[in-house]
């Protein structure tokens, strides 16, 4: 049986740096995760407390990381997948499962298809459908292989996902905004393909409704979902004599710091001058000049529910119908707005 030191000395880390994997906790970079995480899984290493109920893992899960275009799924973004990761983790590991992680950085979905068909021994797959499409989503489906997608949701296609509660989310943004007495409320939103940014864009126009709050289109800024595209993107409205709002929820917490640094760069304080929220709650949300306020969603939570649905996929009947299941969010108060 192998033990928590053969895998450290597989993934050339350090035996405590795999227990922290292993119990999801510490400073982790997604790289040193994942490779600790493929050496488990090739070495079919269970914890003691799955041990018990079984000598070896019963099977193994596969994990798709996925960056079509890069815009969403890049370096930026590692530690809300490696929350993910260790949700997943955690729960396949408790369920006797082995948990592979795969990275397909640039590849067509046909090819990613192509592989986990002809892949041997693999019973459920997750798939983070950060930046796949609706057809993307459909021809993953027909390997035929049960499948859950996280960090996207689609109403209408027959899918299982598990996602953030973006509705919700953007309300509790909103409605911060409106106890604070704003009322010209502004949006920098993203043109980038990503389903999310999509749900976003939705929910901001429902809850401006929903709260008695008019939506103005002159404050509302599409921009690239990368640093320094928002950053380009901002600096050429406020170029253009673009108008300002009083406050500003920012699709995503990136975007919102490349919103910063054009504001600063013109003069405009932050929150003197305009009062912002992100979203994503990402480390250096709480170490920028000033701290971000912005939402908090669990990506463990949501890594542990996928995990859960795919189990009962893989061992329940044949015509379930398909699960789509949204985790809801905190607001992070800190003095960006």
């Amino acid at each position: 049986i192998p033990t928590i030191r053969d895998i450290a000395a597989a993934s050339g880390v350090s035996a405590a740096t795999v227990s922290l994997v292993l119990n999801g906790k510490g400073e982790i970079s997604e790289a040193t995760r994942v490779r600790v995480l493929e050496a488990v899984s090739r070495l079919k290493y269970v914890p003691r407390a799955s041990r018990s109920r079984s000598s070896e893992v019963k099977e193994t899960l596969r994990f798709l990381k996925i960056a079509k275009h890069g815009q969403t799924v890049n370096r930026d973004h590692s530690h809300f997948i490696s929350d993910y990761i260790d949700g997943m983790s955690q729960e396949a590991l408790r369920r006797g499962y082995a948990l592979e992680v795969t990275s397909h950085d640039g590849e067509t979905i046909a090819a990613i298809a192509e592989a986990v068909a002809g892949a041997a021994g693999v019973s459920g797959i997750i798939a983070l459908g950060t930046e796949l499409s609706e057809g993307d989503i459909r021809l993953l489906q027909s390997v035929g292989t049960p499948i859950v997608f996280i960090d996207t949701f689609h109403d209408v296609v027959e899918a299982n996902f598990v996602n953030m509660n973006n509705i919700d989310a953007v309300y509790k943004v909103l409605e911060r905004f409106k106890s604070r007495g704003f009322s010209r409320v502004g949006f920098v939103a993203s043109h980038v393909g990503t389903t999310n940014f999509k749900l976003r864009y939705d929910a901001f126009f429902r809850n401006m409704e929903r709260l008695g709050l008019e939506v103005d289109p002159s404050l509302i800024i599409s921009v690239e979902s990368t640093f320094n595209g928002a950053h380009r993107g901002t600096s050429e409205y406020l170029a253009s004599g673009g108008e300002l709002a009083e406050c500003y929820f920012c699709t995503n917490d990136i975007m919102a710091f490349g919103f910063a640094r054009a504001l600063r760069e013109n003069g405009i304080g932050i929150p003197q001058d305009v009062s912002l929220i992100g979203f994503d709650n990402l480390p250096m949300s709480a170490t920028s000049d000033p701290p971000l306020t912005t939402i908090d969603v669990s990506k463990r939570k949501i890594g542990f529910h996928a995990v859960a649905l795919l189990d009962d996929i893989i061992n329940g009947p044949p015509d379930l119908p398909c699960v789509k299941m949204l985790v809801g969010a905190d607001l992070v108060a800190r003095s960006s707005g």
